[in-house]
């Protein structure tokens, strides 16, 4: 195994996700756990446009190591162009999204679209990894629907063409985000002999599932998305169980707050203020989960268009909560 196959060794990955995975919530999950990250998904069209949000897209911040910028597209040219636009900012690797499912971009060609045409979906993969001098690795799911699975040959395809490793989604795109997730999959493109790193994405929410897909699929890493957006501590908690067989506390208040708000001041001093604190919105979920009657807390924190207020609340809820308990 090469030192850069190393890195997906047991490695547990934060998920790219659109307006989720942004530097300040990626440098968080790195803290509690996560060894790898990737940026949100990149237009292709937006980068060779050059596009302030598609640009804006390939910062990240040092200690995020080692961090994919993730691409995507259905033009062969705008995919080349964009690989070596993002090896520009020097990640450890560049990753080929085939595996959006939205209509916006599965309709066009691109993302999921490919699995519906694994040919051109092989030319686009080869022309970048020829076109790059990074590693190359690829994120797509098992085939477009239940009735055209097409994983494994999608697996020995890019093999054969030299991405460095595979990330499955284990659903068809016709399910989204929802349903079950045959991580089945992943086992069997090992066993059709696959030697690339293979990580298993989908459905991932508890540390008891990394443990049982761990021990029953056989993937070198696992991919978590959702699951780190209702829990951020899900990488360091899952680390725990695969090592003692038994759950980590829940973190403290003091924890959690302290964290919730290192994060939103990262946001505001990125997006700046407006935007950071409206687009922070969609964690408190995640950094308050499972506390008694913390849903009154969480909308009265919405409902502040400024940091100072929201610091102040945090703080003084830090104070009191266990007191009121």
């Amino acid at each position: 195994m090469t030192d850069f196959n190393k890195i997906f060794d047991k490695a547990l990955a934060l998920a790219p996700m659109e307006d989720v995975t942004e530097p300040p919530f990626r440098r968080i999950c790195k803290r509690l756990g996560a060894d790898i990250l990737y940026t949100e998904f990149i237009s292709s069209e937006g980068l060779i446009r050059d596009a302030v949000k598609a640009r804006a897209k390939l910062f990240y911040y040092p200690e995020e190591r080692p961090v994919g910028i993730q691409i995507f597209g259905g033009n062969i040219d705008s995919m080349i162009d964009a690989a070596r636009i993002s090896e520009e900012a020097k990640p450890d690797f560049i990753d080929i999204n085939c595996g959006c499912w939205v209509k916006d971009v599965a309709l066009r060609g691109a993302g999921a679209g490919l699995l519906k045409d694994l040919p051109k979906m092989g030319r686009i993969a080869e022309s970048v990894v020829k076109n790059v001098g990074l590693p190359v690795t690829l994120k797509t799911r098992l085939g477009w629907d239940l009735n055209s699975i097409v994983i494994v040959d999608v697996a020995k395809m890019m093999e054969d063409i030299g991405i460095r490793a595979l990330t499955v989604h284990c659903r068809v795109r016709g399910q989204g985000n929802k349903g079950d997730a045959d991580w089945s999959w992943v086992k069997r493109i090992k066993d059709a002999g696959v030697k690339i790193p293979v990580i298993l994405n989908g459905n991932i929410k508890t540390p008891e599932d990394v443990k049982f897909v761990f021990d029953n699929f056989e993937p070198d890493g696992v991919m978590i998305g959702q699951g780190a957006i209702t829990n951020p501590w899900i990488f360091r908690q899952s680390k725990f169980f695969l090592k003692n067989g038994v759950r980590e506390p829940e973190p403290s208040i003091e924890e959690r707050i302290d964290i919730c708000m290192e994060h939103l001041k990262t946001a505001v001093e990125l997006k700046g203020e407006k935007k950071g604190v409206l687009e922070f919105r969609k964690h408190y979920s995640g950094y308050f989960r499972e506390l008694k009657d913390i849903r009154a807390f969480r909308l009265e924190l919405m409902q502040f268009g400024t940091m100072e207020p929201i610091i102040e609340k945090l703080l003084e809820f830090k104070e009191n909560y266990r007191k009121v308990e």
